[in-house]
């Protein structure tokens, strides 16, 4: 069963994006271009984000 975390290993500013990827098999630059992306277009991506920063658990056992 997979399992959506913040990643310690592939993390620019939080890990939310390295998590992200890892969660679905794909390259990590591909989901922060996706996010830079979307600031550009609505800043609420910013948002989504933080929220993202906050409720994802830690990968850290």
């Amino acid at each position: 069963m997979k399992k959506l975390y913040l990643s310690h290993t592939d993390k620019k500013i939080a890990g939310v994006c390295g998590g992200i990827a890892e969660y679905l098999n794909i390259d990590s630059t591909l989901v922060r271009l996706g996010f830079v992306i979307l600031a550009l277009v609505a800043f609420s991506s910013v948002f989504v984000y933080i929220a993202c920063w906050f409720i994802f658990p830690s990968d850290e056992f």
